[in-house]
């Protein structure tokens, strides 16, 4: 969970600031609308090459293990999140620091791409059956603790520093934290085991040669609902923490640090939301959780944004907590959901695949929020059409995962790991 989190940390941090931040530094010459495009596709480039990730990394969790892939996808991150701290921008270098920023988030991006899936393994094979969905929501905490930590970053640098000094140098302060942060993660990564699963695998000579295919070919229809599944939890954020924020500011007059704080207090919340969540998952099952999650999303999705439209500080930190809470089940219960779709020898590669092409698809909500936005004038209604759709997809494939048997833990016995294929 502490992996996760300061992984997170490291990828939140440019979301957060590419809502104000990259278009004029790195894109300038683009225009106000093109940079805005501009840095929101940054932020999909990232996503964009998860999936790339997910093969690679995916591949060596199933073939060299869960905690030696761990420690490489967060020194990636690590290193990739500081260097972009030191990058040139447009007034200073024209457009190399633009370019170097595209490649550094491709490095991100494949980095992320094989983080989730080991992290919900790490959790889920040092776990019995009884507990697991429970343990996989854990890591899942990850995420709203990276981000209240990149949003308290950004208030106290906004507290502190004018918005001019922001600009010219502050901005970097958040990116070079990441080395030391780095530091801490490789620390407790390094002292963790390999899980027993994993290693009853590797001593009954069962991993797959290629994880990739085998997962195609094994399990079809278990990777199709597992990439829906992922949509809301996934694609929730990239709404709320990315177009909300500059949309909150550019079209409904809030304050950037008024949204950073109520993103925070639903970030805090969610503390407490996603292990009671992973708790009821133990007792109901981790796809009947997403499925009521997806569905509560589809009904207040319209209401809420109806009245986020008033732009009073307290409606905005309603709608924070109540559009965080509802996906937040979606999100809880997701690993073990997903854990129990997948037998043991190509489960690494299989959810971190499934999770990145979720991811890839939600990478790109901010650019296209924003697109409905300008063709529709910026009415109330048009980022709750994208959050309805990922809504009703997540609870489409749910409702199938909750009608599949689960996968055994370790699927030693030939019948037992080729049934449901």
């Amino acid at each position: 969970m502490v992996g996760t989190s300061l992984e997170s940390f490291d990828f939140y941090l440019f979301a957060y600031f590419s809502a104000f931040f990259v278009g004029p530094l790195f894109f300038d010459p683009l225009g106000e609308f093109g940079a805005t495009s501009a840095a929101f596709l940054t932020i999909a480039l990232a996503f964009v090459v998860r999936p790339v990730g997910a093969v690679i990394f995916g591949y060596m969790g199933d073939r060299l293990g869960r905690r030696a892939t761990l420690l490489w996808t967060v020194a990636i991150m690590g290193v990739a999140t500081g260097l972009i701290g030191i990058l040139p921008t447009y007034a200073q270098a024209g457009w190399l620091g633009a370019v170097l920023l595209i490649l550094l988030r491709i490095v991100q991006g494949l980095s992320l791409g094989g983080e989730w899936g080991g992290s919900i393994l790490i959790a889920t094979e040092n776990s019995g059956p009884v507990k697991r969905a429970f343990y996989a929501a854990v890591p899942q905490l990850g995420s709203p603790v990276g981000s209240i930590l990149s949003a308290t970053v950004f208030i106290a640098l906004t507290a502190v520093l004018p918005a001019e000094e922001i600009a010219e140098w502050g901005w970097r302060i958040p990116f070079l934290l990441a080395i030391p942060l780095l530091l801490v993660s490789l620390y407790l990564r390094w002292s963790i085991t390999e899980t027993p699963v994993f290693e009853r695998v590797l001593a009954e000579g069962r991993r797959d040669r290629v994880p990739f295919l085998t997962m195609f070919a094994k399990r079809p229809g278990a990777m199709a609902i597992a990439i829906g599944a992922a949509l809301l939890g996934i694609g929730s954020y990239s709404l709320m923490n990315t177009y909300t924020v500059n949309y909150g500011v550019e079209q409904l007059g809030f304050s950037f640090q008024d949204l950073l704080v109520a993103t925070t207090i639903g970030g805090l919340l969610q503390l407490v939301t996603i292990p009671l969540f992973g708790a009821w998952a133990s007792r109901v099952g981790s796809a009947n959780v997403v499925v009521w999650g997806a569905l509560g999303t589809l009904l207040i999705t319209f209401p809420m944004y109806f009245l986020l439209q008033f732009a009073t500080f307290p409606i905005l930190v309603a709608t924070m907590l109540v559009g965080g809470i509802l996906p937040t089940m979606a999100w809880a219960a997701l690993g073990g959901l997903m854990n129990d779709l997948f037998p043991d020898r190509f489960r690494y590669s299989a959810l971190s695949f499934a999770y990145a092409l979720a991811a890839t698809i939600s990478g790109f909500v901010p650019y296209l929020t924003f697109e409905l936005g300008v063709a529709t004038g910026f009415a109330w209604w048009h980022p709750g059409v994208i959050l309805a759709a990922m809504s009703a997809i997540t609870l489409v494939s749910a409702w199938f995962a909750s009608r599949r048997a689960v996968e055994p833990e370790l699927a030693t016995d030939p019948a037992t790991a080729t049934a449901n294929a």
